[in-house]
């Protein structure tokens, strides 16, 4: 039997004996990523559905900045938020560096664009009828937010759902702002950095398969939803 095999045995036996530390760390990930994705959510998609009931000078140019902001590197977030929430920066007297909520602060300002962004272009995609209808019985803006979010919720949900997925893969900002304290700020990602730089490959293989398990149940979920959605 091979290094590798040897490992992943090792790792499955982490993972089905249910090793509390590695459970910790996949709980502390699921929380700071769930918040992350209620706040992000319940102000990304109002936003989405605003810009894409107005019109207004420089809509194409806001699309434009938030397809960039999509793109981002997280490192660029993590060091944004440094600056911030070091304690010489602007922020810095809140004490939230090295902590989770700074950690949450990051995740939302990282998936903050892609809700909006989905969000926005669910809108775009939808039946223009729809639209038309609305306007003849006489629908305020504000008045069409209802009636869209109930038309286009699995969409909606599609972009949370990615939202959330584009957050619990989240390391580089992690790293910088939460510094991988065990129980506190270690997350699945930056916990399989730190225990592979020490050879501890198993604990490190046990906490990628959990959170490929997580993935790949993501994505499931968005497969599910496009033919419900048809």
């Amino acid at each position: 039997m091979n290094y590798f095999s040897e490992t992943l045995l090792v790792a499955g036996k982490l993972i089905i004996t249910f090793d509390p530390e590695i459970y910790q760390i996949v709980f502390t990930s699921l929380k700071i990523s769930l918040i992350a994705t209620v706040c992000a959510s319940s102000l990304g998609v109002l936003l989405g559905l605003w810009i894409a009931i107005h019109e207004f000078v420089g809509k194409r140019f806001l699309q434009h900045l938030l397809n960039t902001l999509m793109a981002m590197p997280t490192v660029m977030i993590g060091l944004i938020f440094y600056g911030l929430l070091s304690r010489r920066g602007l922020f810095g007297n809140l004490g939230l560096l090295y902590s989770d909520k700074a950690i949450i602060i990051a995740e939302i300002s990282l998936i903050l664009p892609i809700i909006i962004n989905l969000t926005l272009t669910a809108v775009q995609t939808a039946d223009k009828r729809l639209f038309i209808t609305l306007k003849l019985l006489g629908a305020k803006p504000y008045q069409q937010i209802t009636p869209l979010l109930k038309e286009l919720k699995l969409m909606i949900l599609a972009a949370i759902i990615t939202a959330f997925g584009r957050a619990i893969g989240e390391v580089g900002a992690a790293m910088m702002l939460g510094g991988n304290i065990q129980g506190t700020t270690r997350t699945m990602t930056t916990a399989i950095a730190l225990e592979t730089s020490k050879g501890e490959f198993e604990r490190g293989l046990a906490l990628g398969l959990l959170l490929l398990l997580i993935a790949f149940s993501i994505n499931y979920a968005l497969h599910i939803l496009k033919p419900l959605h048809k």
